[in-house]
């Protein structure tokens, strides 16, 4: 991969250089502020940006903003603090990065962090054309007492998105919520944490044994799969076994037509790059789920929406500003019939 790194600090970008490098990438070009980054990138589009977030100039979320507007391609967020930058790494997640990593540090001659950096290199790498074989599920009973269930999967630009989405629906939203958000397992309680202090409803991390339950939304783990068992029991499973995306939204959807949950549940697809969710999206439908893909002008990026609409798999199209009155209506609906 051809990458181009963006950071004001010479130690780190030493430091970036010799784990790309040795691992067989090549360096694109540097930049050390991201107003740099910006000119370098459209000059000269790389396959990935690894992009530092508190820089002179112009800082990572904005550059990643001004990126994805003028010249997009996959961004990472390189930082040395994760949890001490949150807000940053929000606002940039939010313009359109793809993850986030800590940047590695040079200790004694070692390299720490290097290998986690290169994992996510590697996960990007392959974003475009995954084209493994779906998971055979075998069907189990029908459980009753099953709340109907709203399931989200979002990537790039999500965390906005589902902020936005979350914070318009009411407290008494009629379904429990299941969301897959492509983010890194250190930073998903985070993740958790802001989206629950943005929305009147309930949100929590997902663990293993939960029940669904109406009105509360729950968000998988960075580091699992999550599926729906019968009676809407969450489970969890190490990753990414087939499936290049952990979580993955088409784990997640492709366990539902099995669950149990009531007919009138819904499935959405929200802005991200790849096409993860589109096949499961287009299992829901086929099972008579209510299936809702972002529209191409709100998104980040209309990867995964986009692939869900070119599959036929999504029911309806609409602005991340629309959704949450498509989706009340909807349930309301249903529940009168």
């Amino acid at each position: 991969m051809r990458i181009g790194i963006v950071n004001d600090q010479a130690s780190a970008v030493d430091v970036l250089k010799k784990v790309i490098v040795d691992a067989g990438h090549e360096v694109a070009w540097i930049a050390h502020n991201g107003e740099k980054a910006v000119e370098k990138c459209c000059a000269d589009v790389p396959d990935l940006v690894l992009m530092d977030l508190i820089m002179p100039v112009l800082d990572g979320a904005g550059a990643t903003q001004a990126i994805m507007q003028k010249c997009p391609c996959p961004v990472l967020i390189v930082t040395a603090s994760i949890e001490g930058n949150s807000t940053k790494v929000f606002e940039a997640m939010g313009a359109g990065a793809l993850d986030v990593a800590t940047t590695p540090r040079q200790d004694n001659g070692s390299i720490e962090g290097g290998s986690d950096l290169l994992a996510k290199i590697s996960v990007i790498g392959k974003l475009h054309g995954n084209k493994k074989e779906r998971a055979v599920h075998k069907p189990a009973p029908k459980v009753r007492m099953v709340p109907p269930l709203l399931a989200i999967g979002s990537s790039t630009g999500g965390p906005s998105a589902l902020a936005t989405l979350l914070g318009a629906l009411p407290e008494d939203f009629p379904a429990a919520i299941a969301i897959a958000q492509h983010v890194d397992g250190n930073f998903s309680e985070n993740l958790a944490q802001w989206l629950d202090s943005q929305t009147g409803l309930k949100v929590e991390l997902a663990r293993s044994g939960m029940v669904m339950q109406a009105g509360k939304a729950v968000i998988a783990p960075g580091d699992r799969h999550m599926r729906m068992g019968p009676g809407g029991i969450v489970e969890l499973s190490r990753g990414p076994g087939e499936n290049l995306y952990v979580p993955s939204v088409d784990v997640l959807f492709e366990s539902l037509c099995c669950a149990g949950f009531p007919s009138n549940s819904a499935a959405v697809l929200l802005t991200g790059m790849g096409a993860d969710g589109a096949r499961g999206m287009c299992d829901l439908r086929n099972s008579g789920w209510m299936t809702v893909a972002q529209d191409k002008e709100s998104s980040v990026v209309w990867g995964m929406p986009g692939a869900a609409v070119k599959m036929g798999a999504a029911r309806e199209i609409c602005s991340i500003e629309d959704m949450a009155g498509l989706l009340v209506r909807h349930f309301k609906k249903r529940f009168r019939s």
